[in-house]
């Protein structure tokens, strides 16, 4: 949840109202024959002569020195020498491609790039990022989902933000978050989770001294499944060769987490805790993690946040969130492969043996490539891409046990300053009067302020408040645009008036800007069916067991992102994929392999994820 995305309204919104506006009419491209003009774009400030022809608008922000919404080129793909024949045409050149600019595709797009693969990534936009990506309006630069961000440190091996920067020559600033949130709960429970674990410890043990021996003993649990996982080098756990090599070098690490792996926060805080508000304590804790209460949470994934923002800390890009996709979007043309934008891919092509080999986008045009990432939803991939095609019979059991977790509701708001108490921290998680409210519709707020940490967002005295809230497809489906426009104004002015009550006296008065996002603004600019943001259990799972890895019952076809181990969140999408580039490198070539290992291997892990799947549904 903590890393989820919102653009603003279906209908009058800026972002489509940009794209119409400034984007050419046929697809975009960047490619390495514009790299120097990338280059200067993706600094953020530009000369007004640095902008492809056509774009007046963006022109005019440059003259004034402003951040740009978008870098793009208006060349077509084509090939670089020889007979000029385009590739989509020819279906020469490209190792993968890629379909989606999340993270975790970038991730996987870059990895491969680095390792000496021909990469195309094709995204429906006009920029990258997908749920981590940006928008300006008014001088404010939004992010599009969260800006609590991990994975940016120079320590361990969760770091893999950092990591994926670095494989491609590139760094960005980064500004310490002193409080990863501060939680306002039920019985006038005020939290703080400090950077400094010795002082969330002692604050949260201030006002449970019952239960100190038990949060202890909890947060202990989680610090061994932490230090054993980022003692590891993490590549793909369906790759035989580095998983035998890693349990030789540190069996006891790898024991640890295949022993966990089954398990769940619930279970594991139970075994300590007795008292009930402080369980409900961990189900919010949890729910940041999972969007579910932590019975239903994997104990590996809550282990890599509740730790992992004492370790690296929280740390926040400097220019805002959506510089990551950037530079990592930058680092892959540096290394030879190439970003389409505007291009919405409409159907994954197989071939008369089934294998997927190529992509069809929604103008007509067709790339192909050896292996196809899809970085979509698992149910969007089965159930679009591949519309017609039989549904691999794994695919149906991951349905049958995993739901579609259901969307936010989300307002960008630019406020004035002074309403703001001196020393506001940057997140806030809002449950006022009922525990029971957590997981239902509207029930929690969860509120960033980036300007906190990086002023340079917004003009001058002015804020950035990023509220979002649980909220599901049914409750926008079937009204008329006019009921929908009011429902969205009267759903805002509610969260405004218990923000007011809460934290911030006189919110409503002191708004400068503001725009609404619901499920259906997250489906239709993320293409994420019914605006999802991954899936979740129907029943208690056996920890991480049940979630599906990157490769598919397609051959040729992986996926990526939050619908795959180990779930959602950045360093969770991220650490996808790394696995997904790992995995696909030794299927062509570029990695060492063995093609019988392989074999039983996958075949343990299907059984097993079938198994987990069978306990899981009964």
């Amino acid at each position: 949840m903590l890393n989820f995305a919102f653009l603003s309204a279906p209908q009058k919104h800026v972002f489509s109202s940009y794209i119409s506006r400034h984007t050419p009419l046929h697809p975009t491209v960047q490619n390495p024959n514009f790299h120097s003009k990338f280059e200067s774009l993706a600094s953020g400030v530009c000369k007004a002569s640095e902008f492809p022809s056509g774009y007046g608008g963006l022109r005019e922000k440059a003259s004034r020195g402003k951040r740009v919404l978008a870098v793009v080129s208006s060349e077509p793909v084509v090939k670089s020498e020889g007979s000029g024949r385009r590739r989509e045409e020819s279906g020469e050149g490209f190792d993968a491609i890629v379909i989606g600019s999340g993270i975790g595709g970038l991730v996987a797009g870059t990895q491969l790039a680095v390792k000496g693969a021909r990469v195309l990534v094709l995204e429906k936009y006009v920029i990258p990022g997908g749920s981590s990506g940006f928008y300006q309006r008014d001088g404010y630069t939004f992010d599009v989902g969260s800006s609590v961000m991990f994975g940016f440190s120079d320590k361990g091996n969760l770091n893999l933000i950092t990591q994926a920067l670095e494989a491609v020559g590139c760094k960005m600033q980064v500004i310490p978050d002193p409080t990863m949130v501060h939680f306002h709960l039920p019985n006038n429970l005020s939290v703080r989770v400090h950077r400094e674990y010795e002082k969330f410890i002692q604050e949260l043990t201030s006002y449970f001294p019952h239960e100190k021996e038990g949060i202890l003993k909890f947060f202990g649990e989680c610090w061994k499944i932490f230090n054993a996982l980022n003692s590891l080098e993490l590549k793909s756990l369906e790759e035989p060769l580095y998983l035998f090599g890693q349990f030789f070098q540190k069996p006891v690490e790898c024991l640890t987490l295949a022993y966990y792996l089954p398990q769940n926060a619930g279970d594991i805080a139970r075994k300590y805790i007795k008292d009930p508000q402080l369980l409900s304590y961990i189900d919010v804790e949890c729910f940041l993690v999972s969007t579910v209460n932590a019975l239903q949470t994997p104990m590996i994934n809550a282990s890599m946040v509740l730790c992992d923002r004492h370790f690296e800390g929280i740390n926040y890009p400097i220019g805002g969130v959506g510089g990551i996709a950037k530079s990592l979007a930058k680092g892959l043309v540096d290394k030879g492969s190439e970003i389409l934008y505007k291009a919405n891919v409409t159907n994954i092509i197989l071939d008369e043996n089934g294998k997927a080999v190529g992509v069809r986008l929604s103008d007509g045009r067709e790339f192909f490539a050896k292996t196809i990432i899809s970085n979509a939803t698992r149910w969007d991939t089965f159930g679009k891409l591949l519309k017609g095609e039989v549904i691999p019979k794994e695919e149906e059991n991951f349905q049958n046990v995993y739901v579609k977790a259901p969307s936010f509701l989300s307002i960008h708001m630019g406020v004035k300053a002074e309403v703001l108490p001196p020393d506001t921290d940057c997140h806030h998680f809002v449950l006022e009067d009922d525990w029971t409210k957590l997981e239902t519709s509207y029930g929690s707020l969860f509120l960033s302020i980036p300007t906190v940490l990086d002023s340079s967002l917004a003009p001058e005295g002015r804020h950035i408040l990023h509220i979002f809230t649980v909220s599901s497809m049914e409750d926008w489906e079937g009204i008329g645009r006019e009921e929908y426009e009011a429902k969205k104004q009267f759903v805002a002015d509610e969260i405004i008036c218990r923000l007011e009550k809460k934290l911030f006296p006189g919110l409503k008065s002191s708004i400068d800007f503001m725009e609404v996002g619901t499920p259906k603004t997250h489906r239709r600019y993320l293409a994420r069916v019914d605006g999802t943001y991954g899936p979740m259990p129907r029943k208690t799972p056996k920890g991480l067991l049940g979630m599906p890895f990157n490769t598919t019952g397609v051959n040729g076809l992986y996926c990526v992102g939050d619908s795959c181990f180990p779930g959602q969140g950045v360093i969770a999408v991220a650490f996808s994929g790394v696995m997904c580039a790992h995995r696909v490198a030794a299927d062509i070539g570029l990695e060492k392999k063995s093609p019988v290992m392989d074999t039983m291997l996958l075949s343990l892990l299907g059984w097993y994820r079938t198994l987990a799947r069978g306990i899981i549904h009964s």
